[in-house]
């Protein structure tokens, strides 16, 4: 029987199915951090249960963390004590934690990746709603509530119910200027920020083959901003490759068995979805997000929507966004104004990010109006950005490295953007606030926001590539 690559890899990791209920599934890998872990290790304790099998779970600092001065004491309180607590359950339950000042410290789906600990065909839970990220390795990978995360670290599975499946398939070559992030984003524009609920999304075609997995990653990171239960995206020799040599990835023998078994992951060919989108990709152009939800998005030589544009059902929440974004309908967002240029988080804040933002600002000046911020996603990211000279570039463009940590995305650290402020961000949310209180978020590529950083508005990269 056919069999998609979601179906493949939920039928071996099934242990019971439930009469007309969930499944109980096995969890190969859970990551925690700081912030939804202490109330699950609470919880265990409470009932006087031990962590089941604390080998399978990788902990890092990441939401609270400061990207300066990390060396020092972390001077929120809250963020403090979330972080102490981390350090004081890893050590009592036996986990693995790559904390602050460990050289694999970072965002916990930065370092799961590159240091080979993500693989193909795993099952992948975090108390993080961008765990899809991991699915880019052709993996099951979702986020999970806190309840859950003490479910799995008292058993090592999870009661699931088994999603709806999508595939969207990109076909054809991308335009100049056009990335990753621009395709996601796309793509939720299409759909709508609730097009996918109840599915889960693989990610197919041409378009989508000729990634990178650091840009695969970031459409599959996204995937959650259309309401999906995750996102994936089949294995091939991109993955092979980037795997290969990595930290924890198997080696010699275990890697020849491994790799035979990896291979077979993938959707047959007469697999049958429930749904399934297809989209040119030449259509595509860089995008940029207008709205509170990342759905609200545009090309940046695009008008925001009109009134007569927008149904009934969804003029209320368009209307409020708009009030809140200081923003008019039917108005260019070419050339608004800024004030911040966030470039980080767990969807661009790889090695490849800082590159393409240092090629593009190398020999230019930032805008004396904009404040940029340049955040790694991990202390290895860091390393070969400065061994790569790319801290050489940025400084000199009148940008600064900081240190690894999840930073402008949600406000939960020193990284704040000041009310009324804009802020052209590399992040995965624009929601209210999300970005410090009344602060207002345009999501977009790095590209698109290495240009605005230069001219110190929204822009088109393509006129200056």
């Amino acid at each position: 029987m056919a069999k998609t690559l979601f179906e493949k890899i939920w039928d071996q990791h099934v242990v019971k199915t439930i009469d007309g209920g969930p499944s109980v599934l096995y969890i190969d890998k859970h990551f925690i951090h700081e912030v939804t872990s202490p109330q699950a290790f609470k919880g265990l304790e409470k009932r006087g249960l031990e962590v089941f099998r604390p080998r399978q779970i990788v902990a890092t600092a990441d939401h609270n963390v400061p990207t300066v001065d990390q060396h020092l004491p972390i001077k929120d309180e809250l963020s403090r004590m979330q972080v102490q607590q981390l350090i004081a359950n890893c050590a009592k339950h036996g986990v693995e934690l790559y904390g602050l000042g460990h050289p694999y410290q970072g965002i916990v789906h930065v370092i799961g990746p590159e240091l080979g600990i993500t693989r193909p065909g795993m099952t992948i839970v975090c108390g993080d709603s961008h765990t899809s990220t991991h699915g880019a390795f052709g993996a099951i990978a979702f986020g999970i509530g806190t309840s859950e995360v003490e479910m799995v670290m008292a058993t090592q599975c999870l009661l699931q119910s088994r999603p709806k499946l999508m595939r969207i398939n990109v076909e054809g070559a991308l335009n100049k200027g056009v990335v990753s992030k621009d395709i996601i984003l796309y793509i939720i524009a299409q759909i709508s920020a609730s097009g996918a609920t109840g599915y889960f999304v693989e990610f197919s075609g041409s378009a989508i083959r000729q990634l990178s997995m650091e840009a695969r990653m970031t459409i599959c990171n996204m995937s959650i901003e259309m309401g999906a239960r995750g996102g994936m995206i089949a294995p091939d020799d991109t993955t092979f490759d980037y795997l290969k040599d990595r930290a924890f990835a198997p080696k010699g023998a275990e890697w020849d068995t491994a790799l035979a078994g990896w291979k077979e992951l993938f959707s047959d060919t007469d697999a049958v979805f429930d749904k399934e989108i297809h989209i040119d990709a030449a259509t595509i152009e860089p995008m940029i997000t207008y709205g509170t939800n990342p759905g609200m998005g545009i090309s940046v030589t695009g008008h925001i929507p009109s009134e007569t544009e927008i149904t009934e059902t969804e003029k209320p929440s368009y209307l409020k966004s708009l009030d809140y974004m200081g923003l008019k309908a039917g108005s260019a967002i070419k050339g608004k104004k800024v004030d911040y240029v966030f470039i980080g988080s767990c969807t661009n804040s790889r090695i490849e990010d800082l590159r393409m933002v240092a090629a593009f600002v190398k020999g230019r000046k930032k805008s004396k109006d904009i404040e940029a911020w340049i955040v790694p996603g991990s202390k290895q990211v860091e390393k070969q950005a400065i061994e790569e000279g790319l801290d050489k570039i940025f400084e000199a463009a009148g940008f600064f490295l900081r240190q690894p940590g999840c930073s402008a995305c949600l406000a939960m650290n020193e990284d704040k953007i000041p009310a009324g402020k804009y802020c052209i961000s590399t992040s995965n949310r624009n929601f209210e606030g999300r970005q410090g209180p009344s602060a207002r978020t345009l999501l977009a590529s790095p590209l698109t926001a290495a240009v605005a950083a230069i001219t110190g508005e929204v822009a088109d990269v393509r006129e200056y590539l």
